[in-house]
């Protein structure tokens, strides 16, 4: 993998036609022009259409309540005022995976709120198929949301690219989107030249779950997670030993008739039950754990609720289930996974931003705060620090 980098940083665009050609997503040119987009309109049945519009609003109302360009003016001491101010990130890189899907929500979840932050140039990358063709689902999706700038890469190149800039595609300064093991492992390497928004890898769902929770239900949201790839991960924690047995049962009957079923029975051997004594046993392993998605469905639910630290993102009640927040509830579903979510929060408005510290100090502030910091400086043996406190005497 650092090879790989290493090759884009040193050699640009050469490297990238490379690797995309060597990873079956051809090798022509990168740059989505408006042609391809007026022709992926065409090939988007409407009903999808109006699917996407109505998901991205639902996005647009929830995340406009997360920005605040200027958060209260805090005054520390008689005339001295300390605030933030938001400003947005200029160069932002979305990546939207590929492969073995294709996704225009994750465009909606990274570019909705990016445009909302005011973020002034926004960088799309986007694995093609051999034919150098990218889903037309996922060129909408894009230009629903105003991306002007789209590149069909995917990959370690791809996250190589936006971290150093090629002849072609620009440099910026954060990427955003979730990957693969490798795009995330990726990310994590060039953290440091640009920033990365978190670690979101292989897909997870936890389930705590009491005998109160439908079966049918419960075995169906876990077999969602499953289906996103071989090294996704669904876990029930419950304290019904028959729930345990029947969403098994459940699970059984109902792999057969999915789509997917060949990466789900790998995905499976990478999930399972756990049986605890109680409510406060299954919210302690699942905050311990971490997941991505965190789904609730128990008559305490309000009680594991309070318990749980740690999660990306958590569904409430029998009737949130995860797809849900994957696409229309308005919250993100871009997640911290791994056990990440102890130390990141899900992506939001604010991630494509940062905050200004700004401070005021009048004479009389001046005058009240002087004598400790003169004091602390000397102590520090910092005499110009000193002097530039005393000479406004």
């Amino acid at each position: 993998m650092r090879p790989i980098i290493e090759n884009v940083r040193t050699t640009g665009d050469r490297a990238v036609r490379f690797y995309n050609k060597k990873f079956g997503g051809g090798a022509g040119v990168f740059k989505v022009n408006r042609e391809e987009i007026v022709v992926a309109y065409k090939s988007t049945d409407k009903f999808l259409l109006r699917s996407l519009r109505l998901a991205k609003r639902n996005i647009e109302i929830f995340h406009k309540q997360n920005l605040c360009g200027q958060r209260e003016v805090v005054q520390t001491a008689r005339g001295v005022r300390v605030w933030r101010e938001f400003r947005p990130i200029e160069k932002v890189g979305l990546y939207v995976p590929g492969g073995k899907a294709a996704y225009p929500s994750t465009v909606l979840m990274l570019a909705v709120p990016a445009q909302i932050a005011g973020c002034s140039q926004i960088i799309m990358t986007t694995p093609a198929d051999s034919l150098g063709k990218c889903n037309p689902a996922v060129l909408v999706a894009a230009d629903l949301c105003g991306v002007k700038e789209i590149y069909k890469i995917g990959g370690v190149q791809a996250v190589a690219a936006l971290a150093y800039g090629t002849e072609t595609i620009p440099r910026v300064y954060k990427i955003f989107g979730p990957g693969n093991q490798y795009v995330t492992t990726a990310k994590m390497l060039v953290y440091g030249t640009v920033d990365i928004d978190m670690p979101a890898g292989p897909s997870e769902l936890a389930v705590i779950a009491d005998n109160s929770a439908p079966p049918t239900w419960v075995a169906a949201d876990l077999l969602t997670q499953l289906e996103h790839g071989e090294d996704s991960q669904s876990i029930l924690i419950t304290w019904s030993g028959d729930l345990a047995r029947q969403v098994i049962n459940e699970i059984n009957n109902q792999l057969p008739q999915l789509d997917r079923r060949k990466i789900i029975e790998k995905s499976l051997r990478r999930s399972f039950v756990v049986l605890v004594k109680d409510w406060r046993e299954a919210a302690r392993i699942a905050s311990e754990y971490a997941p991505e998605h965190l789904e609730i469905i128990s008559r305490e639910e309000k009680n594991i609720l309070g318990k749980i630290n740690n999660a990306g993102s958590i569904f409430l009640g029998p009737y949130t289930c995860e797809p849900l927040g994957d696409y229309a509830t308005g919250a993100n579903h871009t997640l911290p996974t791994s056990g990440y979510a102890k130390m990141f929060s899900g992506l939001s408005v604010e991630s494509f931003g940062k905050k200004i510290q700004v401070q005021k100090v009048s004479r009389s502030g001046w005058n009240n705060i002087k004598k400790a910091v003169t004091t602390i400086a000397r102590a520090e043996g910092l005499d110009a620090h000193e002097k530039a406190v005393l000479i406004r005497r």
